[in-house]
Order: C-alpha cells, then structure tokens, then sequence
C-alpha cells in the first residue's frame, strides 16, 4: 500500500534508481532521478528551487519500482513540477497534450469530427504546424473512434447477471481504442458479469499530473474518488483495462493526494482488468472454453505495470489457450510514457529508451506484439512496425465471441 508521507530521507543515495532509469541511460540532459528526487527535495523543503533537467522526468517509475527504501521518487518529481508550473506558465504544446480528455470531447461535439481530426493530424501540413508547438512530427499520433466506447456502451443490452462489476475505461480506451473496451465487456458477459459503466468518471489525471497541472488533476481525483467509493460500498469491484490508469487510482492518488479520505480503502477494490480475470481462474470461475489460437505473440510488460507489483496476469492468463505460444520481450522501456514521446525534444529520446525492445521484436520475428497499454502499443508499433493487441482481444478470440 502506498505511503502517505514522503519523507527524502527515506534515500540511502544508493543510485540504485539511477541505474534503472532509462531516460538517464538515453540522454545527458537528465540529471538522474535520485538527484532530481529525494536529494534536490531535501532543499526545496527549506527554499525554493528547481532543476531545468526535471523536465526530462518521463514518470516511468521504474525508479520508484527499484528503490530498496521504498521512496516515490518519480513523484517527488511530479510535485516539484507542479510547484513550478503554479507559478510559471505552461506551453500551448502542454496544455494540448495534458487535456486530452478536452481535446476529444471537442472532437466528438463535431459532426464527423473524429475523421476530421484524424486526416488534420495526419497530413503534412499539420503535422509541419504541430511541430512549431512542440509536437514531433514523427511521433506516432493515435487517431480517434469515430464513436466512443461510452456512447456504444450506452446503446447495448446485457445479459443480466446478479454478478456485477463496474469499468472505469478511460480516456485511451474511451476515445480512441473502444474496441478495448468492447471485448472486456464480451468476456466478461461470456463469463456471467454484468458490466457498469458509470458516466461520472473522468480522466485519470495521469497526463495532467506530467504536465504538471496537479490541482486539475486532484480535482479530477476527487470526482473519481467519490464514484469510486459510491461502488466499493455496494460491494462492486472497479476495472482498469489501462495500466497507466489503474496505476493511477490505485497509488498515485494516494501519493500525491493525501488530503483526499479514503484512497487506500478505494485500493481495496480496484482490479486490473487481468488481475481480475486470473483470480477468478485461480478460484475455478473463470470460463475455459478457448478454441485454440494457432499464433505466436510477443509481450512486452508496460512499466506501470510492473510497479504495481501485481504479476503478470495477463501474460499467466494466456498461456492457458491451447495452441497459443507467447513469450515475454523482457527487453526495458517503450519509451513513449504516456505523452512523453510526443514531445519534439523527447522525441529520440523516447526512440532510443524503446531501442532495445524494437530491435528485440524485430530479431524475434513475430508479428503482433501483445500489451496492456494504449500508447505502449503505439510506440511499440512504430518502432518496431509489427501489430499490436490488447491480451483482452487475444482472449475474445479464444472464446471466439
């Protein structure tokens, strides 16, 4: 359970975290999360500072994931942004690509707006203006759905089922990769769950967090708090198909807003989507009725993931389609973290953090690269130029819905 209180001296300075941190290993322009982390932290206590080099920060937290002592040492980095930013504007470039739940409710108020924005994104002209903001025009853009996953939500009939959980689906999922959400909802029905989806959920705040709008993002926290809640004392049980966002409901909340009452008994109840699944299988209730999958995946573990020290579900779960081979790419960082990538001057940065794990697809051979989140499986495809999936689609298929 995440800790409340954040106290720097916590760091034994065993550059420990520094070792793990990729963006240190791409680039001299990041000073290293320990110095940047608890070390700076233990002056700005005392007297205002901040490093310029922060801003290569990607919050991978794979520092916090190595540190023996137990310091959120990415979020001390996030709260030192913050800090900044109340007092120093942000850039038209970070605004955009903090509000991207904004950006797609705009798009979506238009007719034909998603295939609108889609070709404006993705033309030369636009994407030479991006550039001028501060967009990489390399940079593998995610187009949107020309319905949201709510909107298709809301048109559907379930089976009812006494058995109920409710989906918090996120902006990525939501806006711009429903059919995520779409085939978590068949599995589940497969399975005798009646899905809910609650229209009072908002954005995670994880990109608002990066880019350094931290009250935006407590505001958001709050709201999904309270809906949260609302659920858990009722019994239900809450779902990320996002690992960024399960990250942040369940940890981050807590680190960075420990005003905000009951985040760690909203903990309690919030599940990966696959956490879920595999507990199920382990208790005998998960339906096992695959056809078999005649294909070989790659999958590549997101870093949010694995800082949640949850396992490995999905990959667990998968194993047991018959026919199906898949082996664990074990090779680092994408290096797009969430919106990182997207950045002009991160560009290469990212492409090189992600290096080894493109060239470990390529070498392999295989076709469709499986993974848990949304802008890891844009990265993942634009760098190594094979196909990309959610483990949720691979199992609808097994149970051929």
């Amino acid at each position: 359970m995440a800790k409340h209180r954040i106290n720097p001296d916590d760091c034994i300075a065993c550059t420990t975290c520094v070792a793990h941190c990729p963006v240190t290993a791409a680039t001299r322009k990041f000073r290293g999360p320990k110095m940047l982390g608890p070390a700076l932290e233990r002056f700005r206590i005392s007297e205002e500072d901040y490093e310029p080099s922060l801003e290569y920060c990607s919050n991978c937290k794979n520092c916090d994931l190595s540190c023996p002592s137990g310091v959120p040492v990415s979020t001390l980095n996030m709260l030192a942004k913050a800090a900044y930013y109340k007092k120093n504007p942000q850039s038209m470039r970070d605004h955009m690509l903090s509000h991207g739940e904004n950006m797609a409710k705009m798009v979506n108020s238009i007719p034909f707006g998603a295939a609108l924005a889609n070709v404006s994104m993705h033309n030369p002209v636009s994407r030479a203006a991006m550039k001028q903001i501060g967009i990489s025009d390399k940079a593998p853009m995610p187009t949107y759905a020309a319905t949201s996953f709510v909107s298709w939500f809301k048109s559907q009939k379930q089976t009812p089922s006494e058995e109920k959980v409710v989906f918090f689906p996120g902006c990525f999922i939501n806006y711009n990769q429903p059919q995520v959400g779409k085939d978590l909802v068949a599995v589940l029905q497969h399975n005798g769950i009646e899905v809910i989806v609650p229209e009072e959920f908002v954005c995670c705040g994880s990109p608002l967090v990066t880019g350094g709008y931290l009250d935006e993002a407590e505001s958001n926290a709050r709201k999904n708090a309270a809906e949260i809640a609302k659920w858990a004392a009722k019994g239900y049980k809450i779902l990320t198909a996002c690992t960024s966002c399960g990250l942040m409901l369940n940890q981050e909340y807590q680190e960075l807003f420990p005003a905000i009452e009951g985040l760690a008994q909203n903990a309690l109840s919030l599940y990966d989507a696959f956490e879920f699944l595999a507990e199920r299988a382990a208790e005998g209730k998960l339906k096992t009725d695959f056809a078999p999958v005649q294909e070989h995946f790659m999958y590549h573990v997101p870093c949010h993931l694995r800082v949640q020290g949850i396992g490995l579900p999905a990959l667990t779960l998968l194993r047991q389609i018959p026919g199906l081979s898949i082996e664990e790419a074990d090779a680092g960082c994408c290096g797009i973290s969430g919106n990182y990538g997207f950045r002009d001057e991160k560009y290469e940065i990212s492409m090189a953090v992600g290096a080894e794990l493109f060239q470990r697809i390529k070498d392999s051979g295989v076709k469709t690269v499986v993974c848990d989140c949304g802008t890891c499986r844009l990265q993942i495809g634009h760098g190594s130029g094979a196909a990309t999936a959610h483990p949720v689609s691979i199992l609808r298929k097994a149970y051929q819905l």
